[in-house]
């Protein structure tokens, strides 16, 4: 069970997310408030955020967040990741990507809206420190492995029992960390580096 914190400032936005969260019986909301002032006590797993992108505060929010923004642009969310958001998606991002974007934040994955990830690929900007880089998680380590094998989302969803779009955020997350473009450069990496054995 994720425990799940609301912060919008609007309160049909609070509803809509709110709605959003009881329709999945992996999370349990714990709060839904119009700020961050009073959060922090609310021991969240996950703070799911539609505030304006300015009234974002980074300091003393432990819990990872997922943060739904109308502002979204490479550059911001290049700057939101490095001030330790988790996830970054449009406002306009349907109930599975919300839902699968706080359940990859929660298993400590990052998740970038797919239209911005193409540009921060492209443009060889890092998205995650080097530290970073080379600490792929095991279960995205396997979802590398089967890549290597050949194997579509489908199947690999299938081996491994997650959802197809949980394997797309997996997919995401490791050509982020190695700074790959494509699935087959992510494997050239993956073998280059130890971490695929042929």
């Amino acid at each position: 069970m994720i425990r799940l914190l609301i912060v919008a400032s609007s309160a049909v936005a609070r509803a809509g997310l709110e709605a959003l969260a009881a329709s999945s019986p992996e999370l349990l909301v714990v709060g839904s408030l119009s700020d961050f002032a009073g959060g922090e006590d609310l021991k969240a797993d996950v703070v799911l955020s539609a505030v304006a992108a300015g009234d974002l505060p980074f300091a003393g929010v432990t819990a990872p967040m997922v943060v739904l923004t109308s502002e979204a642009e490479p550059a911001w969310t290049l700057e939101l990741l490095r001030q330790g958001v988790r996830a970054v998606l449009a406002r306009d991002a349907s109930q599975a990507e919300i839902l699968a974007a706080v359940e990859a934040a929660a298993s400590g994955m990052s998740v970038i809206d797919p239209r911005d990830l193409e540009v921060l690929l492209s443009s060889a900007m890092p998205v995650l420190s080097a530290e970073d880089a080379s600490a792929l998680t095991g279960r995205e380590l396997e979802v590398l492995r089967l890549l290597a094998e050949g194997d579509s989302n489908k199947i690999i969803a299938w081996k491994l029992g997650i959802s197809e779009s949980t394997v797309k955020f997996h997919i995401a997350s490791i050509l982020a960390k190695l700074g790959a473009s494509t699935r087959t450069e992510a494997v050239t990496i993956g073998i280059r580096r130890g971490l695929v054995l042929l």
